[in-house]
């Protein structure tokens, strides 16, 4: 019975370091895919706020995207199937068929067209009207700066605006670079007090001092 006991006893405590050594790799395993799944879950949200960042700098710059899809594949897709060849005519036929083939086709491919422009014109028009109706970021900033009397700092007319519209978005990155835009057209003017930068609206322009009066001829 002892020299049983002992090789039962050996491979028991084998099996035990066995499983405790799988069972702290595994443990090592899942705490390594968490720590991927956390970053890359942080990675994930920075491109989302980035994203967002950038579609409102686009809609701010008046930026159009192109629709999805290339032409090429469009006007493929519309092409029709080729016809199958006919009897060659004789050479006087086929001048004959040319021309009075010619002018019913161009008659047929002209009226389309038409039709197609005229009905363009009042789609463009009803596009056009709401976004003529919205003023852009450009001038509710100039409005604001030139309403205010004191300089205001980018966040400070972010939060005006989105208070006075709140139907629109107004991230303080987006009025910032916005803000740098109308600095460098001149129309509006930066300083700073500290590390803070503050806007206001540039001053009109002075006229042009008037020409000399003439002298009295009747000494």
């Amino acid at each position: 019975m002892p020299e049983t006991a002992t090789p039962a006893t050996e491979l028991a405590s084998q099996y035990i370091a066995q499983v405790t050594g799988d069972l702290e790799a595994n443990l090592k395993e899942q705490e390594r895919i968490g720590a991927e799944i956390t970053a890359l879950q942080e990675q994930l949200a920075a491109l989302q706020h980035d994203h967002g960042v950038l579609v409102s700098m686009q809609q701010a710059l008046g930026i159009t995207t192109p629709p999805s899809g290339s032409a090429a594949e469009s006007e493929s897709a519309v092409l029709p199937s080729p016809r199958r060849k006919k009897a060659v005519p004789a050479a006087g036929e086929k001048q004959k068929t040319r021309k009075s083939a010619a002018t019913p086709a161009k008659k047929a491919a002209k009226k389309p067209a038409a039709k197609k422009e005229a009905a363009k014109k009042p789609v463009a028009k009803r596009a056009d009207s709401p976004k003529a109706a919205e003023p852009t970021l450009v001038e509710l900033i100039r409005r604001h700066l030139t309403e205010q009397k004191e300089p205001r700092s980018a966040a400070e007319i972010s939060t005006a605006l989105s208070e006075a519209h709140p139907h629109r978005g107004f991230a303080a990155k987006v009025v910032r670079v916005t803000l740098e835009g109308l600095v460098a057209k001149s129309q509006a003017e930066r300083s700073k007090q500290g590390r803070s930068v503050f806007y206001t609206a540039s001053e009109p322009a002075a006229a042009p001092e008037g020409e000399a009066q003439p002298k009295d001829t009747d000494s």
